[in-house]
């Protein structure tokens, strides 16, 4: 929904957005944005950054890492600054790469874009469908945080990326800035643009068709992955209020690009390019979404038919399949029964078998036992008899 009134909102999720101290038109009339959050390693700086780039203490716990499995873990929240509302939501990435076989930790985060994106395009689907009233909880952005090495990407790092391209915008971000000097960082950005190369990995590029923001587009384009430092601490410095990291050999100035990216960061991703974030999302990655689906389900485009119609056909085609399929699951059932039934047949005439062959070994042995004892009872009764005469004769 859209209305260029006091207040004018748009549902979507992104990763994080900021609008204090901006007179930028895009943050004027951004109401609702929501944010995939941090895609990165745990202890990275994901939180402070967040922190910083709203000027917000949005006093995330720490999650418990507990978990053999990746989790994500979703933080709303409501600001407000004059005539901009803004509801963020911010999803982080739980025990993401704790794991000691970490070759599938991105799977939970692919199922959880999509598992959006099948909400919306279910709602599509209905015949009263409210898109005006929806909550759209689709991803628009994923920042990815990249530990500051010196050395290159992980394997994880791009099977993850790889695997997200074509389901939200990416933005690398090298955390911890200030861990490294500067030609290392220079040196590692460049690695990271050859891996990213190398492997095909597409990230996220400013549009530069419209002259009025396409030399500073360039620009951020050229300038990826950022290397940026977040802090929450504000230091006196010149009778002015910086926000800086303070170290016993001096400080870092987050806003200070001598010192890192953080305000280009925060003029591409909030200032610049936040809407079309939002319009990739929903013309790029949706949309790729939507026709995979559709196309699953035997929906093509037809001038014949509407959408609606193809769909309620499917529908009718689905219903018959799964009459089939149950007619196939009776008859088959059947056929095991007879064939259940014939085999305890055969089972019952061999067991009868057996027991009248054992009855009939049982008569025998009992006829023999029958035989052996009249025999035994003839000897016993001749040889008492020779006793008997035995001794009639001994007598006389």
């Amino acid at each position: 929904m859209c209305r260029f009134e006091s207040i004018i909102a748009y549902r979507s999720r992104i990763f994080f957005a900021y609008f204090a101290d901006s007179n930028s038109r895009v943050i004027r009339y951004l109401l609702l944005y929501s944010i995939l959050h941090n895609t990165g390693e745990t202890g990275i700086g994901k939180s402070t950054l967040m922190d910083t780039l709203f000027r917000k203490n949005f006093d995330t716990k720490p999650a418990a890492h507990n978990d053999n499995e990746v989790t994500l873990k979703e933080h709303r929240h409501d600001m407000q600054e004059k005539q901009v509302r803004l509801k963020l939501t911010i999803i982080d990435t739980v025990n993401f790469s704790d794991q000691i076989d970490k070759s599938e930790s991105y799977k939970p985060i692919v199922k959880y874009i999509e598992d959006q994106f099948e909400s919306y395009l279910q709602e599509e689907l209905k015949v009263r469908r409210a898109l005006h009233a929806y909550h759209d909880t689709r991803v628009h952005v994923c920042l990815y945080f990249i530990p500051p090495t010196g050395l290159t990407l992980k394997e994880l790092d791009i099977a993850t990326m790889k695997a997200l391209e074509k389901r939200v915008n990416i933005i690398p971000i090298i955390a911890k800035a200030d861990s490294i000097t500067k030609p290392e960082l220079l040196q590692f950005k460049t690695n990271i643009i050859q891996k990213l190369k190398e492997h095909k990995v597409h990230i996220y590029q400013c549009p530069t068709d419209d002259p009025i923001v396409a030399k500073a587009n360039q620009k951020f384009n050229e300038d990826m992955p950022f290397a940026v430092v977040g802090s929450t601490e504000e230091i006196k410095q010149g009778g002015k209020t910086i926000r800086a990291r303070q170290y016993p050999w001096g400080i870092v100035q987050v806003e200070n690009e001598q010192h890192c990216d953080f305000v280009k960061l925060r003029e591409m991703f909030i200032r610049t390019n936040m809407e079309d974030l939002r319009e990739t999302t929903h013309s790029v990655h949706y949309e790729l979404y939507r026709k995979t689906k559709l196309s699953e389900m035997g929906l093509v485009d037809d001038d014949k038919k509407s959408l609606q119609e193809a769909y309620q056909e499917k529908k009718r085609e689905h219903k018959q399949n799964m009459e089939r399929a149950e007619e196939n699951v009776r008859e088959n059932f059947i056929r095991r029964v007879k064939v259940k039934e014939s085999e305890l047949k055969e089972k019952e005439k061999e067991l009868h078998d057996r027991y009248e062959e054992l009855k009939k070994q049982h008569s025998e042995e009992k006829r023999k036992l029958e035989e052996d004892r009249d025999r035994l009872k003839a000897e016993m009764e001749d040889f008492n008899k020779r006793k008997t005469l035995g001794s009639s004769k001994r007598k006389k």
